[in-house]
């Protein structure tokens, strides 16, 4: 059987949304919201970073108007949520590794999505980048956190690796499937290592 490209993207995609949307749910957890504050936060979450992405391309409606399923995901993930969050150990340390598989995901489908809208490679990069860490914005700003990607640890540094390796690998006509899997490793393994040794970016302005 061919492999069918489109429908891996999009399976990475909607799976991308749904841990987003669970990382904003447990951020309401941690704000003690009733239900609809977790579907709220987490479909903004879910859905924020692809809707930027869109409207920045011109890709009009965008893809949640486009097919309600999208918006389902969140709206369930949420709601799974709710009933599972008061039964984990530590909703903090949750969040961090949801928010983590989601930002990888969403590195590489981004990408692949601008370039599947015929966006120059830079271009498909930014877009790549941009999916991955809007949504966690619009969860922060929303439920008053201090904003993950300010972190002192690689968050914006580990989309970028994640969307690169895409690219490249996209680029050199890698065996089918090779350049959504290498991307998103890439981009996990990083944010992994980051978050469990604490690896940072050289800043001239940190004492």
């Amino acid at each position: 059987m061919a492999f069918d490209f489109t429908a891996a993207v999009n399976l990475m995609g909607l799976a991308a949304v749904a841990v987003f949307s669970v990382s904003g749910a447990l951020d309401a957890a941690r704000h003690k919201m009733d239900i609809l504050g977790f579907m709220l936060i987490g479909t903004a979450t879910g859905i924020g970073g692809g809707t930027l992405r869109d409207v920045l391309l011109g890709k009009m409606p965008v893809f949640w108007i486009r097919e309600p399923v999208w918006i389902i995901v969140c709206l369930v993930a949420a709601a799974i949520t709710y009933f599972v969050a008061p039964r984990l150990a530590s909703l903090t340390r949750a969040l961090v590794w949801m928010d983590a598989v989601g930002l990888a995901l969403f590195a590489v489908v981004g990408t692949e999505v601008a370039l599947n809208f015929k966006a120059p490679a830079l271009i498909a990069v930014c877009m790549g980048v941009m999916t991955a860490t809007f949504g966690g914005i619009a969860r922060d700003v929303l439920c008053g956190s201090n904003l993950t990607l300010m972190n002192e640890e690689l968050y914006i540094t580990t989309a970028l690796a994640g969307a690169c390796t895409y690219l490249l690998l996209n680029t050199v006509n890698a065996p089918a499937n090779y350049d959504l899997i290498g991307g998103f490793l890439v981009a996990f393994v990083l944010r992994a290592l980051a978050i469990q040794y604490n690896i940072k970016l050289p800043n001239a302005y940190r004492k």
